[in-house]
C-alpha cells in the first residue's frame, strides 16, 4: 500500500459476527471502522434463538449484563415437530451445564453489540454502504463508502465481509458471474406474534414439505416464528406469506395447533436463499468473511447465533497478533491462509452433519422417521445434538440467574 492506511481493519455489518470482530480487535488495539447499511436497532429476520454457549461470548464481549437485563425469554429446551406428529426434545443444558438458551429480537441484540463496539473505540458508522472494492497487485486495499450522499475511499490493509447472506463485499470481488447469478431456490420468512400457543419456556422447530419453520417466545411476552420454505410453493401461494403459512407450513399438526389463534404483531420479513454451507473464508487477498457469509448453517440446529460470534472472535485472534506487520504483503498473505485453516478446523465437521441432517428435514416421512430414532436413544439425541456446535470453555454461570 503506498500510504499509511486509515485504519488496521475495515468491517462491512454491523450484526453479531462484524460486532463481535470489532469488540474483539479494538480491545486488542487495532484500529477498527465499522460501516453498518441501516440504522440500530432494527427488524432483523432471523429464528431469534440465542444457545447456551452464546452467554459465555456475551462474558468475553462484555455486553452479558446487557442482554440479560433487556428480559429475555428463557428456553430450556428445543423441540422437534415431524409433519405427522411425531416429536423429539433436545434440553438446553446438553450444551452448558445449567445453561438455558434464551430468546431475544435481534433488534435488541444486535443494538447492545453495536453499541459495545463504539464504547470500546471502533469508529462505528450507521447508515453507510461499501458501494466498491478498490485493488493494488490483486488485493483489496482500500473501499467506498457511500453515506448519504457522499461517498469517499477508505483504506485499510484488511477487510471483513460481515455482511450475513447477502455476502455483498465477497460477491463484489468474486470475478466468476455465473455464482452471482445462482437461481435461488428458497425463501425464508419471518414476523412477531400474539397468541401463539407455543410450549412453555421451548423452542418449537416443525418439519413439513420443503422446508421446516421455527416458533419461540421473545421478550414482552412475544414469539418470534421463523420459517423456510420451496420457492415453487411461495410463487403458487402468490408470495402471500400468511397463504404460506396456512397451506404449508400449518401442514405440520403441531405448528396448526401452536398457531391456530396467533395473532400478527410485526409486518413479515422475507429474503430469497440460495441454500445453505460453505463459502470461502479468504475470498480474495485482503478479504475474509466471516458469519453467514461464510457459512450458512441451517437454522434449525439453533447454531447460528453462535457460530457468528465465534468467527468473529476467531478472525479477530487470527488478526491481533500480527497488527505491527500488516503492511506487508507476505505476512498478509500468510494470515489469509491462518484464518482459512483456523475456520475449517472449528468449523467444517458441524457444517458436513448439519449437511446430512438437513436432507432429512426436507423430507417429511424421513424427518418423522428420524424423530422416532432419536427419541428412542437419549445417548444417540444428546451427541448428534453437541456434534451441532463447539462446547463452551467453562459453564454460563449468568444463565443460572434464570433456573
Amino acid at each position: 500500500m503506498s500510504t499509511y492506511p486509515d485504519y488496521d481493519v475495515i468491517i462491512a455489518g454491523g450484526g453479531p459476527a462484524g460486532s463481535s470482530a470489532a469488540i474483539h480487535l479494538a480491545r486488542r488495539g487495532a484500529r477498527v471502522l465499522l460501516a453498518e447499511q441501516k440504522k440500530f436497532p432494527r427488524p432483523k429476520l432471523c429464528g431469534e434463538f440465542i444457545s447456551p454457549e452464546c452467554v459465555t461470548q456475551f462474558e468475553r464481549l462484555g455486553v452479558a449484563d446487557k442482554m440479560l437485563a433487556s428480559s429475555p425469554s428463557p428456553l430450556t429446551e428445543t423441540v422437534f415437530y415431524s409433519q405427522a406428529g411425531a416429536s423429539v426434545s433436545v434440553p438446553s443444558d446438553w450444551f452448558s451445564k445449567g445453561g438455558v438458551a434464551l430468546g431475544l429480537s435481534r433488534a435488541e441484540m444486535d443494538e447492545r453489540l453495536l453499541r459495545r463496539a463504539a464504547d470500546v473505540g471502533v469508529d462505528v458508522r450507521e447508515e453507510t454502504s461499501v458501494t466498491s472494492l478498490n485493488f493494488e497487485d490483486d488485493r483489496i486495499v482500500s473501499v467506498n463508502l457511500k453515506t448519504h450522499n457522499s461517498e469517499n475511499p477508505v483504506s485499510a490493509p484488511i477487510t471483513i465481509d460481515a455482511t450475513g447472506r447477502a455476502r455483498m463485499l465477497a460477491r463484489l470481488a468474486e470475478r466468476n458471474v455465473r455464482m452471482r447469478s445462482q437461481q435461488r431456490e428458497l425463501v425464508a420468512f419471518k414476523a412477531h406474534l400474539r397468541n401463539t400457543r407455543v410450549a412453555s419456556s421451548a423452542c418449537e422447530i416443525y418439519f413439513y414439505r420443503g422446508g421446516y419453520g421455527g416458533l419461540s417466545s421473545i421478550e414482552n411476552g412475544f414469539s418470534n416464528l421463523c420459517f423456510i420454505v420451496n420457492a415453487r410453493d411461495v410463487r403458487r401461494c402468490q408470495s402471500n406469506a400468511d397463504r404460506v403459512l396456512r397451506e404449508i407450513v400449518c401442514r405440520n399438526q403441531r405448528a396448526s395447533h401452536s398457531l391456530s389463534e396467533a395473532v400478527l404483531a410485526s409486518d413479515w420479513l422475507a429474503v430469497s436463499l440460495e441454500g445453505f454451507g460453505r463459502h470461502s473464508p479468504t475470498p480474495v487477498d485482503g478479504l475474509l468473511t466471516i458469519g453467514d457469509a461464510a457459512s450458512f448453517i441451517d437454522p434449525f440446529t439453533g447454531s447460528g447465533m453462535l457460530m457468528a460470534l465465534e468467527s468473529g472472535e476467531l478472525v479477530a485472534n487470527t488478526i491481533a497478533p500480527q497488527l505491527n506487520e500488516l503492511e506487508n504483503y507476505q505476512m498478509l498473505r500468510q494470515l489469509s491462509e491462518q484464518y482459512r485453516a483456523a475456520y475449517e478446523r472449528q468449523f467444517n465437521s458441524r457444517l458436513r452433519l448439519c449437511s446430512l441432517i438437513r436432507r432429512a428435514a426436507f423430507a417429511p416421512g424421513v424427518a418423522d422417521f428420524a424423530i422416532r430414532l432419536f427419541g428412542a436413544s437419549d445417548t444417540l439425541r444428546r451427541r448428534v445434538a453437541r456434534a451441532t456446535r463447539s462446547q463452551p470453555k467453562r459453564n454460563l454461570s449468568s444463565a443460572q440467574e434464570f433456573k
